[in-house]
């Protein structure tokens, strides 16, 4: 499923308040900062994002705000507004990219870390290898409040699906909440493992380029296969494992 339409929309918060606790769950998010959005529905110009000063571990399916590119709040059940700096970065991805139904941004210790190394992220191992030559970098420009830096953000993003923000976080796109969090998942696992490297001091070996570049089409293919078939065993373990520790979420 790409983004919500109809009954499916139910399904779609489900999911998007599950990234929210799974993300606390493993330590990616930032106290009430940082965010993850849907797009409310196909070709529409409005998606779901988090209500502004609640820990991730408080979302839940009924409490997520819809609001439009514009910034013009649709439907705002507890009257949190949303955080302004995430309405900039996700309404630039959401308007620009047809493909993003989910953006999945984090300001984790290792994700800012790598931000801020000249060389950025290093396909040192098969974490890192799928985001060969599909990470957009976009420089930091303070916090994200000026709504004409979406122009910019978007510029650098360009087609790529992943972007690290320069001494800020990490950022990713997909066509559904399950595929953007995986890819976030091992995005971060990119960074600590690269971090882990370069604390031996020894020596690095660096995989050929066009082994990179396979490792990174194979992902590709494994995620094209399950855009075609709906469905996402990966995904599916994790909701099974926010179910069983949270079931809350789907409130």
């Amino acid at each position: 499923m790409s983004s919500a339409t109809g009954a499916s929309l139910a399904v779609a918060r489900r999911d998007l308040a599950a990234a929210y606790r799974l993300i606390a769950h493993f330590g990616l998010d930032d106290s009430i900062y940082t965010h993850i959005s849907m797009r409310a529905e196909e070709g529409e110009s409005r998606f779901l994002i988090n209500p502004y000063g609640y820990r991730f571990e408080e979302v839940r399916a009924s409490n997520l705000v819809t609001v439009d590119l514009e910034g013009n709040l649709v439907d705002d059940p507890d009257g949190a507004g949303i955080n302004k700096a995430g309405f900039t970065i996700h309404s630039a991805i959401h308007a620009a990219r047809a493909d993003a139904h989910c953006v999945l941004h984090t300001h984790s210790v290792a994700g800012v870390a790598v931000s801020c190394l000249e060389e950025g992220l290093l396909p040192l191992n098969q974490w890192a290898m799928q985001f060969h030559g599909r990470i957009a970098y976009h420089d930091y420009e303070g916090i994200a409040l000026d709504l004409a830096e979406r122009e910019r953000l978007v510029r650098d993003l360009g087609d790529k699906p992943v972007m690290i923000l320069r001494n800020h976080g990490l950022l990713v796109c997909g066509r559904s909440v399950g595929g953007a969090f995986r890819r976030m998942y091992n995005l971060e696992r990119s960074c600590k493992a690269q971090l882990a490297i370069m604390a031996t001091g020894a020596p690095v070996r660096r995989p050929a380029a066009s082994l990179c570049e396979h490792v990174a089409g194979q992902y590709e293919r494994w995620d094209s296969d399950h855009d075609t078939t709906a469905r996402d065993p990966e995904w599916e373990a994790y909701l099974r494992l926010i179910t069983q520790l949270q079931p809350d979420f789907a409130d």
